[in-house]
């Protein structure tokens, strides 16, 4: 089964990260690391109430991050299983201009 998560930042091509084959992250163990990077970047919640939804936080990690971030090629491939395994999902597709996600 093909794993990847894809990220597209505006004027840019999508980075595509193939997570097939690399070892397995818990969900839980995903959730401790975004949210360190959260705090770690200084992210702001997207909705004015303060409740951050675990996408919310993929996205907002990935906004912050930015195309530098993932040059980095360990880096993009944590945030990659991280961003898999927080949301119990093989294909993940992030536009980080348009703040959307889908699977």
């Amino acid at each position: 089964m093909r794993s990847e998560v894809s990220v597209t930042f505006q004027d840019s091509l999508p980075v595509q990260i193939d997570i097939h084959g690399a070892p397995p992250m818990s969900r839980d163990e995903a959730r401790q690391w975004l949210d360190a990077q959260f705090t770690e970047m200084d992210c702001e919640p997207l909705r004015p109430t303060g409740k951050l939804l675990m996408a919310d936080k993929v996205v907002v990690v990935a906004e912050a991050a930015g195309p530098a971030k993932f040059a980095d090629a360990q880096w993009a491939q944590t945030f990659a299983r991280a961003a898999s395994a927080a949301l119990a999902k093989p294909l993940v597709v992030i536009d980080v201009a348009a703040l959307s996600i889908s699977y």
